[in-house]
């Protein structure tokens, strides 16, 4: 067998081991607030009311539900889709891996990527991360093209970087650098027709995007408004540098995190024995310090590690020399190293199924289960005819995990969102969201708590809540290992007291068939 025919051989077991891996794995529930979002997004595309949450994700809310008339299951599409973009990113930091570095930091780079604890969590779930990660992959294979003097790639990167903008917007902030980098030496010509061909891409889905959203002024109404409420408090702008610091040491431990085992190839770099002249490592400083920059001073928190997949190609590639060189020079007994490269690639497995972090597969089985257990035990503490929800914002187990997975109920979020047009009420019945300013005093007479996962803060947070409500008019039941705290309906204006309670008609959907309107007003 020849060396081409070997490499193409381990290409395919490679992109066919990740797909097993992935779909063996893959998550039978919408994992994360943002998944719940993105799925309620592809019945209806409103960001006003976070279907999905700005910016939007325009083109991957397109691509789910043309999954989606394939599967009829709004988490499969999403999860087939990121399973996809899985094998998508094997090949391509396999074959870039072997264009820079050779056929042995290729092989060492794909496994990398196939046993990312990370990244295989990303697989499995229904996140735009690991989409992001192969369009990042895939827009360097093309830019590293154009730097090479193939002016042919430059249409193809100016498009790809359109369409990954459509599916996380945040990628143009982040990879645009890299192409005006790569058309440094392109003639004019070439430079105006990737200029264009990336302005018509984005223009493209933008122009659609805005129609769907209801207009300019609601699309970036609904983004400065999540912008002010989350991401900018942070910012180095406005906070310590502390909290840069923090986001620093957060960004190594998502590291370790999405390597494991393999984070340990990048001691040899300390060697300085790469081969790899200064036109990669210009390259990959590029590539790659755009969004360490921003992730650094801008925002990042932990449970939104799947942020630093759009470095992952880079990344593996990387690694993948610092261990063929590891591995070709060192002394020690073939057996020896062999034995050491299983216990890392075990170490790594047990990582992604076993691990207390949120991105373990042991983590979201025990999520499902719980949120199983759950949907079956609300209909025995109330019924849906005059019992309202009350939940959080919160990653699991919040608001839109309640509203999506029991939609018969009419669902409310706690706190009320102080947004441009005044304080609102995130509310959902029907897998459907509304921004209301009053809630319901008929047919309502109490409502439940959704419970939250187990944990100290989540405690805390539940327990200031209940504080502020009349002890007297709460229960508590206990059914298959929860508490679920109930209250009657005319306490809810002390958890939201600039909302009213009415008794009148209003435009939100029936509950119930042969039942007046939900009684809030619209907006």
């Amino acid at each position: 067998m020849s060396m081409i025919q070997r490499q193409k051989l381990f290409l395919v077991l490679l992109t066919s081991v990740v797909a097993i891996t992935r779909f063996g794995f893959r998550s039978h529930y919408l994992y994360d607030l943002d998944s719940v979002n993105f799925a309620l997004a592809m019945q209806r595309f409103d960001p006003r009311v976070h279907q999905p949450h700005p910016p939007g994700y325009f083109l991957y809310i397109c691509l789910g539900r043309l999954l989606n008339v394939l599967f009829q299951d709004a988490n499969l599409a999403l999860v087939v889709l990121s399973i996809l973009a899985s094998c998508g990113v094997a090949v391509v930091v396999y074959r870039m891996t072997l264009d820079w570095f050779g056929p042995t930091a290729a092989q060492f780079a794909g496994i990398f990527f196939l046993l990312s604890p990370l990244a295989w969590f990303h697989g499995i779930v229904a996140l735009t991360y690991i989409v992001e990660a192969f369009f990042s992959g895939l827009f360097g294979f093309l830019c590293w093209r154009i730097d090479c003097g193939r002016a042919g790639f430059i249409l193809p990167a100016a498009i790809v970087l359109g369409v990954s903008a459509g599916l996380r917007p945040s990628s143009l902030v982040f990879l645009a650098p890299l192409f005006l980098f790569s058309l440094r030496s392109a003639t004019p010509k070439g430079r105006w027709i990737g200029l264009v061909a990336l302005i018509l891409t984005l223009t493209a889905w933008f122009v659609p995007m805005i129609a769907a959203s209801g207009g300019f002024n609601a699309y970036f109404g609904a983004l400065a408004s999540l912008w002010r409420m989350v991401p900018s408090k942070g910012t180095v702008f406005n906070s310590s540098p502390a909290n840069s610091i923090a986001r620093a040491f957060t960004i190594l431990f998502i590291y370790l995190l999405t390597f494991g085992a393999a984070s340990l190839a990048a001691l040899r770099a300390l060697a300085d024995t790469t081969p790899a002249g200064p036109r990669q490592k210009k390259f990959t400083l590029v590539w790659i310090g755009p969004s360490l920059c921003f992730f650094t001073f801008g925002y990042l928190k932990f449970v939104n590690s799947g942020y630093l997949l759009v470095l992952c190609a880079p990344a593996c590639m990387w690694l993948g020399l610092w261990a063929s060189e590891w591995y070709e020079a060192s002394a020690w007994p073939r057996s020896l190293k062999l034995t050491l490269l299983g216990v890392g690639a075990a170490a790594n497995v047990f990582i992604f199924v076993a691990s207390p972090f949120y991105c373990s597969y042991v983590q979201v089985r025990r999520f499902e289960a719980e949120l199983e257990r759950i949907k079956t035990v609300v209909p025995q503490v109330g019924s849906a005819r005059d019992t309202l929800i009350l939940s959080f914002d919160s990653h699991f187990n919040g608001f839109r995990h309640a509203g999506y997975y029991l939609p018969d109920y009419l669902t409310v979020e706690y706190p009320e969102a102080h947004l441009k047009e005044g304080p609102r009420i995130f509310s959902m019945y029907e897998r459907d969201t509304r921004l209301v300013t009053a809630l319901p005093a008929i047919p309502y007479t109490r409502f439940v708590i959704f419970p939250l996962p187990d944990g100290d803060s989540y405690k805390e947070h539940l327990q200031k809540v209940i504080e502020r409500l009349p002890s007297k008019s709460l229960h508590t039941v206990r059914l298959d290992g929860h508490e679920f705290v109930t209250g009657s309906i005319s306490d809810l204006p002390l958890l939201f007291p600039e909302a009213t309670l009415t008794t009148g008609r209003s435009v939100y959907v029936p509950l119930h068939p042969g039942m007046p309107p939900v009684n809030s007003r619209s907006h």
